[in-house]
C-alpha cells in the first residue's frame, strides 16, 4: 500500500509540474527602454503562461532585468522596468501585435505567435510615440522602416535612420540600403520608439 501511495504521489507531482509548461504559449517578446533595448531586440520566442504581464515576467527571467508592479485602482500597473520609474506623463506601456489594448496587461490573453512589445513612452497632447517596425525588402541588404500608431496603423517613417555597428544611414523616405554588412540592423527616429532588430 505504501509503495502504491508513493508511486501515486510521484506521478501526481510530476503531472502537476508538467501542467504549467503544457499551458504555456510561445510568444515573441521585446522590451525597449528609454535609451536602449533592454531585452529581445530580435523578438525571441518565450514560453509565457497567459497574458502580457506574464510575457514581461518571462523576459525578466530570461534577460535578468528588474521590473516592478504596483497595485492601482484599475489593477496591476508596471511602474518600473530597469532603472526608469514611471512618473508624470512618462511610463511603461505595451502593445500586442502592434496595437495598444484598451485593458491592462493582466487582462490580455495571449496565443501562440503573438508579439508583445513593452516600451517606455512619454505622452503628450497627441498621445504616445509611434513604435518603429523594421522590415526586409526583396532587394538584398535593403530595409523598410514603418511608424506604427497605437491602433496598429503604419506609414513610412520618413527621416528614420538605419544603424548597424558604427554605421548610420538615413532612410529619408522610409527605405534605405546598407550594402554588405555584418551584425544586427535597427532603426531610430526622433520621437519614436526604436525598432526591432534584423540581420
Amino acid at each position: 500500500m505504501y509503495r502504491r501511495l508513493f508511486t501515486w504521489l510521484v506521478v501526481g507531482s510530476t503531472a502537476l509540474l508538467l501542467i504549467p509548461a503544457a499551458l504555456a504559449v510561445g510568444v515573441h517578446v521585446r522590451v525597449e527602454g528609454k535609451t536602449r533595448n533592454i531585452f529581445g531586440s530580435t523578438e525571441p520566442t518565450l514560453n509565457v503562461q497567459a497574458n502580457a504581464l506574464d510575457a514581461l515576467d518571462s523576459a525578466s527571467v530570461a534577460g535578468e532585468f528588474y521590473y516592478h508592479v504596483t497595485q492601482a485602482s484599475f489593477g496591476p500597473y508596471v511602474d518600473q522596468i530597469g532603472r526608469y520609474v514611471a512618473g508624470g506623463s512618462s511610463g511603461w506601456v505595451f502593445k500586442l501585435n502592434g496595437v495598444s489594448p484598451p485593458v491592462g496587461a493582466n487582462a490580455v490573453t495571449l496565443k501562440d505567435g503573438d508579439r508583445v512589445l513593452w516600451y517606455y513612452a512619454t505622452f503628450g497632447a497627441a498621445g504616445g510615440p509611434p513604435t518603429l517596425v523594421l522590415q526586409s525588402t526583396k532587394k538584398r541588404n535593403c530595409y523598410r522602416v514603418l511608424a506604427q500608431d497605437d491602433q496598429g496603423k503604419t506609414k513610412a517613417a520618413r527621416g528614420a535612420r538605419l544603424h548597424v555597428g558604427s554605421r548610420s544611414v538615413p532612410a529619408r523616405v522610409g527605405t534605405a540600403c546598407l550594402g554588405p554588412h555584418r551584425g544586427l540592423v535597427i532603426a531610430t527616429l526622433e520621437g519614436a520608439v526604436r525598432s526591432n532588430a534584423l540581420r
